[in-house]
This record gives structure tokens, sequence and C-alpha cells, in this order.
């Protein structure tokens, strides 16, 4: 055996109760179901309700910045779009200044769809907050966006 080996046995990865990656899979699922549940009756998925809040919330924006703001991969985001395009939900648009560039913006029935929503999507932050409390979830916000410097 090498140094190396006998390094690496001493330490162990945590146990899959207490892994990062792992913990926060699972709060994704516990979260996100309520939302699916919520959104199959309207026939949008968790990326295409995304991509409608970033744009209700933000405005018109090209790709790139959509796709960041969304959490996508521009390739999933570009196929999203098109999609919500084909249900008249956004509209995209040559930039004027650059053809290669689009921009992307919500239409009255991508609207429409979120204030359809909008009383079982406050309910199920509710929840969420009444689960964890007020403070506790600012915090564990604060912390999750500490991630962002990993």
């Amino acid at each position: 055996m090498t140094e190396k080996d006998d390094k690496a046995r001493g330490k162990e990865l945590p146990s899959t109760r207490r892994s990062v990656p792992i913990a926060l899979i699972r709060a994704r699922e516990k979260v996100m179901g309520p939302i699916r549940e919520m959104l199959a009756d309207s026939g949008i998925t968790e990326q295409q309700w995304r991509i409608l809040r970033v744009l209700e919330e933000n405005g018109p924006q090209d790709a790139s910045t959509l796709a960041e703001k969304a959490c996508l991969l521009l390739p999933s985001q570009t196929r999203i779009v098109q999609t919500l395009v084909e249900k008249g939900l956004v509209t995209r648009q040559a930039d004027g200044r650059d053809r290669r560039k689009q921009t992307v913006a919500i239409t009255d029935a991508g609207r429409r769809i979120i204030a359809d929503n909008l009383g079982e999507a406050q309910a199920i932050a509710a929840r969420i907050e009444e689960v964890i409390g007020k403070e506790r979830l600012a915090q564990l916000l604060d912390i999750l966006d500490d991630f962002q410097k990993l």
C-alpha cells in the first residue's frame, strides 16, 4: 500500500444521510412534488414554469441570460423555449443589433398561466415557511446562495 492509500482509508465519505449533494436532492424532490402537481393541470413542466417566472419577473431576456436565471443549460433552454413558443406562452425575436441573438418575452397567455397558479404557488411557499420557520428559511436561502461561490 502507498502512503496515499493509507490516507484514503482514514477518510471516509460522509453518510448518505449527511451528504450535501444527496440532502439537496432529497430537499428538491420534497419541494418540487407539490409544484409538479400544481403544474400538471396547466400542461407545463417545472422547467417551462421557471422560464415563465423569470420572464415575468425580469422582462424580456436574451437566451444566455434566460438560461442562467432559469438554471438551465442553454441547449435545454432553447428546446424548452421552442415548445413555449409553439404553445403561445412566449415569443422569440431576433435582436435588432445582432441577428445571431434572440430575445425571449412572455405573452399574455404565459402571464395567465402564472396568474392561474398564483394562489396554489403562494400556498406551497407558505407551507414551506410554516414547516421551516421564517428565520430559518431566510438562513437557508442565504446558505444556498453561498453555494454559488463554490
